[in-house]
């Protein structure tokens, strides 16, 4: 195995545990609920132990992919892409941060219906950057 192979594999890996963990949390919310008002809670810290080291390993192969592509050849459509996709990963980290740190019902739902779309936009531009 390559290095650039090990570094896809440690971005996709980071990428799966952030973005796959919410679309989990958002099919458990309903059961979590079910079980009282505590396990939603108990729930999302368990899984923010998990999902923000995968964060951090999805931003730092990606900024370790950056410095492998030599931007420099790339064209326009690539880079606005890729632009994008760096804005969609900074809104998905704020808004899990603010999600995770705020009292208020209606901010939680907001930011985490952002960070989640915002995570599923990242995830469909780097699609978009590979093809």
């Amino acid at each position: 195995m390559d290095l650039d192979a090990l570094r896809t594999f440690l971005h996709l890996f980071g990428v799966a545990g952030w973005v796959g963990g919410q679309v989990l949390m958002v099919g458990l919310m309903p059961v979590l609920r079910s079980l009282g008002p505590d396990a939603p809670k108990a729930a999302a810290q368990r899984f923010a132990r998990v999902a923000w080291p995968c964060f951090a390993l999805a931003v730092a192969t990606g900024l370790w992919g950056l410095a492998e592509v030599g931007l420099g050849d790339r064209d326009t459509d690539y880079l606005v892409t890729l632009l994008v996709k760096l804005l969609l990963v900074g809104l998905s980290g704020a808004s899990a941060a603010l999600h995770a740190t705020t009292r208020s019902p209606a901010l939680r739902g907001a930011t985490g219906g952002l960070g989640f779309l915002a995570a599923l936009g990242a995830l469909l531009a780097g699609a978009m950057l590979g093809t």
